[in-house]
């Protein structure tokens, strides 16, 4: 665990998360990186969650570079011992909770015929108990603020794709879960947003089936359509800042989530299209 402030942040810009203590599972780097910053910026002290505790404290240092306040907290989400001890440090370390975000994931690959009782496993794990434990034990805290609670999901919980079956099936549960969540929190002053992202930079597609990160390994994502991790942290923020129930973004994520769940028949088609030319 490290803390560490700096004098101030940028001051020419509203704050909108001035005072407030925000928690950020899968923090150490990517999207999670970015909201940390983008949270910083808008005055909240951030604390990042993750299992590789050096990524951690290189975004407090980046937060205390620009003047804000950081705290690293090591938390697996797939441990719930480790993530209520890690609300617990960060209530006590920083003097509350009033944003949670439940950001941490990552994907397996592999068509389903392929992938192993244990692939599975480690997909749901991470993706949607981590995120349930996440919600769990951040709620109380988050009640006696009226905060706002975050899951990050994907457009892949409204259109699956082959080969990533596993990893749209913990995001179609983690919808599912921000939407019971809405309901359950209606009328506490919590809020639930659910979040929807399309293609964005991270390390997601650095890290292999066993949840093992490798720099060399390649993104086949499109890189045309790839929102960089920064634009996708600010949107984000804003979507939390209005407590929205729920929120898609990119272009293409917004066309492929409408897709998914009003045509589905038009994406099968366009998805074994190929398949038929080819046969």
């Amino acid at each position: 665990m490290a803390v560490g402030s700096g004098s101030c942040y940028a001051q020419t810009m509203a704050k909108r998360f001035d005072n407030q203590v925000v928690w950020i599972t899968g923090g150490g780097s990517g999207i999670g990186r970015a909201l940390a910053l983008a949270f910083a910026k808008e005055g909240a002290a951030v604390a990042v969650s993750g299992r590789r505790e050096e990524r951690l404290h290189e975004v407090v240092q980046e937060l205390e570079g620009r003047g804000g306040k950081g705290l690293a907290v090591r938390c697996d989400v797939t441990d719930e011992a480790s993530v209520a001890e890690a609300v617990r440090t960060v209530v006590r370390t920083l003097g509350g909770l009033d944003v949670a975000v439940a950001n941490a994931g990552f994907s397996v690959a592999g068509r389903i015929e392929k992938l192993s009782a244990a692939d599975w496993r480690r997909q749901l794990d991470v993706n949607v108990i981590g995120t349930a434990m996440t919600a769990r034990y951040a709620i109380p805290h988050l009640r006696e603020r009226q905060g706002r609670l975050a899951l990050v999901g994907s457009v892949m919980s409204m259109m699956s794709m082959p080969g990533l079956g596993a990893n749209s099936a913990s995001k179609y549960a983690v919808r599912a879960i921000g939407q019971a969540l809405a309901v359950e929190l209606h009328g506490s002053g919590v809020s639930c947003t659910t979040i929807y992202p399309g293609y964005t930079k991270s390390e997601i597609a650095q890290v292999d089936n066993q949840g093992r990160f490798d720099a060399s390994r390649k993104d086949g994502r499109p890189k045309t359509l790839m929102w960089s991790a920064d634009r996708a942290a600010r949107a984000m923020v804003s979507a939390i800042a209005q407590r929205k129930r729920e929120y898609t973004f990119t272009g293409h994520g917004k066309v492929g989530a409408f897709a998914g769940r009003h045509m589905p028949g038009l994406v099968h088609y366009g998805l074994t299209r190929g398949k038929k030319q080819k046969a």
